[in-house]
Parts: C-alpha cells; structure tokens; sequence
C-alpha cells in the first residue's frame, strides 16, 4: 500500500465538512481516479492529503505511517508531490527555472538538480528548445508539461495530479494523459488523478472511486466500470 485516506471529514469551517467520511487508497505503481461532479470535494481531498487543509476526523496513512496534518513541506520530502488544477507556474521565470524552484528542498545540491533537469527535458523534449523562455508565455499544454516537469523534481514516489487536462485541447489532452502513463508505466510513479474528463481518465486507470456530495458512491477496477459507462455516467452526474 501506498497511500490511505481513511474516513475523512474535513472542510474550510468548523462545523462544514465537504469531505463526509471519505475513504481512498492508491496503492504502488498504480494509476488511481477519483471523479464525481464539481462540488464533491475531490481537490479538497487532495488539500488534506498535502497537508493544505487539516481533516477535523480520519487518517492519512503513507507508507505506514500517518502524515494526518503534516505540512506540505515535509509532505514533499516523504515523496509526495501535488499538481493543483489552477496553472501555478511562475509566468516570468524560465522553463528552466520553474524546474529549480521544485527543487527547493535540495537547492544546494546543484549536481542532483542538473540530473533532474536533465530528466525532465528527455521527459518534455519539446521544452529543450524552450529552456530560456518565459513559462507565462508557453502554450496551455506546454505550461501543464512545466507543472509535471516541476513536481518531478523531488524523485516522488506518489503524484497527486488535480483536473490535468482542464481547459486543454482534446490532442493536447491526449498528450498530456499518455505522460502521466508512461510516468507510470515506464518510471513506476504511483499517480492518485482527480479528473471531470471521465472517458479518457479512465483509459490510463487501474482503479476508480466515485464521489457523491463528499462521500463514497462506487468503486472497483476499470473493468468492473467499463461495460456499461454511458450509463453509469449519466447516473453519477446527474
């Protein structure tokens, strides 16, 4: 196992929760969804889980040990890392140095940085030519691609990925859901995605929580999910 939420109440008030008893578990070297209609609560689970927000009641287990609180500086050195679904890039810094600035936890080790540099560009070989330039002034896709590039910085082990492909294109959606595979299947990253982009989520997915009014629905495998998904869909929506 990698990571268990485990029956968590949390909110932005005392006596508001928006996360109702939610429990969820994305084990090593799988790709995990969590989907459900806006409002549910899925990236305020994802803030519990990075130590943004506190839960008032529950769990959060890593690798056998409970994080339940911690900060999300100390979350980042356990090998987590987060991707926020609103572009969090640094408009007037470099592609380059977006990339530094993830590497902030070990900024004087200057030797590990370049080798992560030099992952990401054989990861974004498209952003080679590009290092020099300001992120702000990229293209949508481009940008997500420096927010992945970024959160690798660290080496993770798990990557939380918030709404990826969010006002995207469709083929430049496609593009940035077969990284995130080949994160996980080439790399052996453990990626937990809260996505509204059902149909092409599920097609890099292992496993599938829904969520409704901040609790649990339905889970399973893709499998169990695939023979019927126009319905279920409509079902889970609306």
């Amino acid at each position: 196992m990698s990571l268990e939420v485990k029956d968590v109440f949390a909110g932005y008030y005392a006596d508001i929760n928006i996360l109702q008893g939610v429990s969820v578990s994305a084990e090593k070297g799988r790709i995990t969804i969590v989907i459900g209609a806006n409002g549910v609560g899925k990236s305020t689970l994802f803030k519990v889980i990075y130590g943004f927000l506190k839960p008032h009641s529950g769990k959060i287990i890593y690798n056998d040990e409970e994080i339940t609180g911690t900060n999300p500086y100390t979350i980042s050195k356990k090998g987590i890392s987060y991707i926020p679904q609103r572009r969090n890039i640094f408009p007037y810094l470099s592609v380059e140095e977006n990339w530094e600035m993830g590497a902030w936890i070990f900024r004087k080790d200057k030797k590990r940085m370049k080798q992560r540099i030099k992952a990401n560009y054989e990861r974004f070989p498209t952003l080679g030519s590009k290092r020099k330039t300001d992120a702000g002034s990229l293209s949508g896709g481009e940008q997500r691609m420096v927010e992945i590039g970024r959160a690798l910085m660290v080496d993770p082990d798990l990557i939380l990925v918030d709404e990826p492909t969010a006002g995207l294109a469709p083929v430049v959606a496609k593009e940035i859901y077969s990284k995130l595979k080949q994160l996980n299947r080439v790399e052996n990253k453990t990626i937990l995605l809260v996505d509204q982009n059902i149909r092409q989520a599920m097609k890099i997915a292992d496993y599938i929580y829904i969520l409704e009014l901040g609790k649990n629905k339905t889970q399973g495998s893709k499998a169990a999910f695939e023979t019927d998904l126009k319905a279920m869909i409509k079902d889970w929506l609306f």
